[in-house]
């Protein structure tokens, strides 16, 4: 898939060859210079040219390796650079007398040839050209007596970005070109070029002031010349990332015939015609590769309906709705990439999956999650009438108020490619669910397990039996209403297995044992260690990111056959099953909602692998009408959860129109929530209050925080208007995305801060980034607690002094004494679980402070991660207010240490591109211990010091040093000229101004 996706992205397809100097590119004279008939006598001359290079012979090219760099010799910013090869040689000609006066034609006349259409060349004049004739003619690529044709070889070598860089530059200098006979008349005889940057009837008027106008020619050349230098460095920057392949002619004839495709396929989408091209308006290259890669090599009848639809053809909102495991991420996948190959345009991704803006909709009615995606599915309505977009649920009900709300069509369809059997189980008999039966359901069998009296007791919902029937041939997922639950029903099944059992894929689940120890730095889970061998594991929040990844794929591949998990696995991973068990009708002590247990069940059947899918729902006789319920009644309706999620919703709404401009006074902001999903549902949810009084009440509240100013204007006597303006409050909030429930306790913390910051350690730092919504789930273990206070240096200590926590007050907690004084739960709580953070970063080594503060590894992680982004909040929120100037320098380093939790000195190393932790800790053993040292090495050395490296990945690295090595130059020398520079305001400039004038 990867070659394939880049051969998509890099249209441009160079063969790689010897790049010759600048300097000795042949440069073609402009029209002006030619004499009458000379362009004859250039036209054959580039006939007879092609003629002679077809003809010629090739040279055969030495490549040391088939990942070469893409750079060749020209991947650094020294001296003997490509770029330094284009500014030299714009600095030579920059130092020509004749040419100094008309310093601003350089900038486009002299770079890029009018003559020669659509063709990238270098034109010069005067004595730069004479210097450059007698070269002309010299090899320069490769190629025996063949004389390169102008502007060819320079696009024929360097990196595609590079190359549309040029050519899209070339067309816009051609467009000015074509302005008027008369401009271009005027500007040969004076070898001038029109300035992009300068306003056409200023170049249309006679320069009255030459001395003015010479100032502007240079300053709009040097503009020019940066722009030129910069985008090339920019350019070279984005390709470290990639290699440019060595690509021989078959290849280039294919990625030619694929360009070709892309335009038809772009075209076709452009007439709006039924005619689809190739594969539903994409390249056939991506139907080769869905079948290569997914195997899929025809679309269900219902995706062709559906891609095919007049409202798809015609760019409209949609809204589609199947089954789950129907096929719909395929349809979202294919509108995605029409968008991006095609119509050449962004596709912005909102969660799981998502096709220019799609969603899993059904989420629009879950809480703060289902507020935000209302509000940014209501900003672009608001805003843009071009954004197309397509939504997608299995489990949508009032289908009719989304519509409204995102002024879409609806498709839907029942297919199911497999199909799914509905079970009950009560006690040990298993009913089928049927619509048609009185009570909802008829008998189906009886268990036939024998059962030990042990067995009987360990496990009375007969998990074992029932799994048994299923694996290790097929999969199986059985749902557990708690993490603790998951864990325990793995092991329990486990005991209870046959040893046969351990010889299933033996090797690879050794193997999965293996890469979980790597992963953990030589931990390991002991549940898991006992199950896995049996091809079973848990999968819960409590695992880190990394070993739900590695155990996701050792379940999609067959190593493990059994996940007891929870139920957020069936909203966010597409693990099928052939079974799939529910352990109870509860999440956690909550009944189960119709579309949870839609969701659940429809994870059973796999296309492609099994012909049925079956779902068991295990239940108590106690539980039973109340279960007979939830199968028979419609899926629960979608509401807007804007107006109940207030700091998260509406306010942080209304706060961000005003603050980007997009609605600023009181009629526009209630016109916007006209538009929204709670103002089509406003009938439904609004029973005391209007919208109206809503919208004030809510920018009332904004204005008394602080964070809102309201301006009265007085259109009339009788009408009066009021427009709001974001405060620098409003604004710090916006920009850091601060819960507007924690943005004036944040102020007042960093406030309090300023007064003494214990700067002896992190800690004082970390309270202050340490997220406030995590602080609810703290639940400290106090003799923990205690015991890690009393670890804590004196000035550590005194950091929780001046937050209010005293190790007396900790003592008595451990010890279940009573407290008398009264303190502050939340930053109790809070400062809990920055001693959490802060022997994180110490240790960094999850598994070591999980076991010291008695947490799941995974929630550590995710309190790793979520100290990381606030603070990066914090830090933005800093940057707009003044006085906490003080912490920015300061944030900048801690949110570089939370984010990747490794030793100090791994941090400058693991910013280089694709480098982890293991990768730094290498590095760092091999001596390379800074970025210069990267930048300086020696790829072939660096392969053989560093294990596992190959030569791509080294070139990577060492190019990506080169880079960040000369950004941090950049913003240096940036800083410098900022100190030197002469302040506007500086008397004796004023005086001097004055003088002159």
């Amino acid at each position: 898939m990867d070659e394939g996706g880049s051969r998509i992205r890099r249209r441009v397809s160079l063969p790689k060859r010897n790049r010759p100097s600048l300097g000795c590119i042949f440069v073609a004279p402009t029209a002006a210079e030619l004499e009458p008939g000379d362009e004859g006598k250039e036209e054959e001359e580039m006939v007879a040219e092609n003629r002679r290079r077809k003809t010629a012979g090739v040279l055969p090219v030495e490549h040391n390796d088939s990942e070469e760099d893409m750079f060749g010799d020209y991947d650094s910013f020294t001296e003997n650079s490509f770029i330094a090869q284009v500014d030299d040689l714009e600095q030579k000609y920059m130092q020509l007398p004749e040419h100094k006066k008309h310093a601003t034609d350089f900038a486009t006349e002299n770079l890029y040839s009018e003559s020669i259409k659509n063709k990238l060349s270098i034109t010069t004049i005067g004595n730069l050209t004479e210097l450059q004739t007698d070269k002309h003619t010299e090899n320069q690529s490769g190629y025996e007596g063949v004389t390169v044709e102008p502007g060819a070889d320079l696009l024929y070598d360097v990196p595609t970005s590079q190359a549309i860089y040029f050519e899209n530059l070339q067309k816009s200098s051609n467009d000015l070109g074509n302005c008027s006979m008369k401009e271009r008349d005027w500007k040969s005889s004076s070898h001038n070029t029109v300035n992009e940057e300068l306003p056409h009837n200023c170049i249309e008027q006679p320069q009255q002031n030459d001395e003015a106008s010479s100032k502007v020619r240079i300053s709009s050349d040097m503009n020019r010349r940066k722009s030129i230098k910069d985008h090339l460095k920019s350019a070279m920057t984005g390709n470290a990332k990639a290699q440019t392949p060595v690509f021989s002619r078959s290849k280039q004839l294919k990625d030619t015939l694929l360009s070709e495709e892309i335009n038809v396929a772009k075209k076709t989408i452009e007439s709006s015609s039924n005619d689809l091209g190739p594969f539903y308006s994409l390249p056939s290259k991506v139907r080769d590769l869905y079948a290569q890669f997914k195997g899929i090599e025809k679309l269900y009848e219902w995706q062709h309906t559906c891609l095919t639809l007049n409202s798809v053809q015609e760019r409209k909102n949609l809204i589609y709705s199947l089954p789950t495991s129907g096929g719909k991420t395929l349809v979202a996948e294919i509108l995605m990439l029409q968008e991006l190959l095609c119509c050449r345009k962004d596709v912005l991704m909102i969660l799981p999956y998502v096709a220019i803006v799609q969603e899993k909709l059904h989420m629009i009615g879950e809480g703060s999650r289902g507020a935000t995606l209302e509000m940014t599915l209501a900003k672009i309505l608001y805003t843009s009438r071009t954004t197309q977009i397509i939504g997608m649920s299995a489990t949508l009900n009032n289908v009719e108020d989304l519509q409204k709300f995102l002024q879409a069509e609806y498709y839907t369809s029942q297919f199911r490619p497999v199909e799914l059997k509905e079970y009950l189980k009560i006690n040990d008999t298993i009913y089928e669910i049927d619509s048609k039966a009185e009570n909802g359901m008829t008998f189906s069998r009886l268990l036939n397990y024998k059962y030990s009296e042990t067995l009987k007791k360990m496990d009375p919902d007969h998990l074992v039996a029932l799994v048994t029937e299923v694996i290790p041939n097929y999969s199986c997922l059985v749902f557990c209403p708690s993490k603790k639950n998951c864990e325990n029903v793995a092991e329990m099944i486990c005991k209870f297995l046959s040893k046969e059992y351990l010889k299933h894929k033996e090797k690879e689940k050794c193997e999965v044992i293996k890469n979980l120890k790597n992963i953990g730095n030589g931990n390991l889970c002991p549940v898991l260690k006992r199950t896995i061998p049996f091809g079973v594991a848990y999968h819960h929040s409590g695992l880190t990111s990394d070993e739900r990844k590695l155990l996701e794929e050792a379940y999609s591949t067959g190593v493990l056959c059994l996940f007891t998990c929870t139920s957020t696995l069936a909203a966010g991973v597409n693990l099928p099953a052939r079974r799939v068990i529910l352990r109870a009708p509860y999440v956690a002590k909550e009944f189960l909602k119709r579309n949870q247990y839609k969701q659940m069940i429809g994870r059973a059947g796999r296309a492609g692998i099994d012909t049925i899918g079956e779902s068991i729902l295990i239940l108590q006789e106690k539980d039973k009408q109340q279960v007979l319920e939830l199968i028979t009644r419609p899926l629960e309706n979608c509401y807007s959860h804007l107006v109940q999620e207030f700091t998260k919703g509406i306010q942080t709404l209304f706060l961000s129109l005003i603050g980007l401009k997009i609605a600023t006074n009181l009629d526009d902001i209630y016109h916007f929530m006209n538009g929204t999903f709670f103002g089509v549902q406003q009938k439904i949810l609004l029973k005391e209050k209007s919208l109206w009084e809503i919208t004030v009440e809510s920018l009332r509240y904004l204005t008394e925080k602080g964070l809102l100013q309201k301006d009265t204007i007085c259109k009339s006597e009788e009408e009066v208007q009021y427009n709001f303006h974001i405060t620098k409050l409003g604004r710090a909030s916006f920009k850091g995305t601060i819960d507007l429930a924690y943005c004036d306790i944040l102020y007042r913390d960093l406030k309090k801060g300023l007064e003494g910051l214990v700067l002896e350690s992190l800690l004082h730092l970390i309270y202050l980034t340490t997220p406030y919504d995590l602080v609810s789930q703290s639940n400290p273990d106090w003799m923990i607690y205690f015991r890690q206070f009393s670890q804590l240096s004196p000035a550590e200590q005194n950091v929780a002094a001046i937050l209010g926590v005293s190790e007396s007050f900790l003592g008595k907690k451990a010890s279940g004494q009573a407290i008398r004084k009264k303190v502050d739960k939340d930053v109790v709580n809070r400062l809990y679980l920055s001693f959490v953070l802060y022997t994180l970063l110490k240790e960094t080594n999850i598994w070591t402070v999980s076991e010291k503060f008695n947490m799941p590894r995974g929630y550590i992680q995710n309190l790793l991660t979520g100290a990381a982004s606030f603070s990066s909040c914090v830090l933005h929120f800093c940057e707009e207010l003044e006085e906490f100037w003080v912490y920015r320098a300061l944030l900048v380093e801690l949110t570089k240490k939370l984010t990747y939790c490794v030793k100090a000195e791994l941090i400058p190393l693991m910013e280089v591109t694709g480098v982890l932790e293991g990768r730094a800790r290498q590095l760092y053993s091999a001596g390379y211990k800074s970025l210069m040292h990267l930048a300086n090495a020696n790829p072939e050395v660096l392969i053989k010091t560093i294990d596992h490296l190959s030569r791509r990945q080294a070139k990577q690295i060492i190019a990506s040093a080169k880079m960040l090595l000369h950004e941090k130059a950049e913003a240096l020398q940036e800083e410098v000229e900022e100190l030197l520079r002469l302040p506007s305001d500086f008397p004796g400039a004023v005086a001097s101004s004055t003088d002159k004038a």
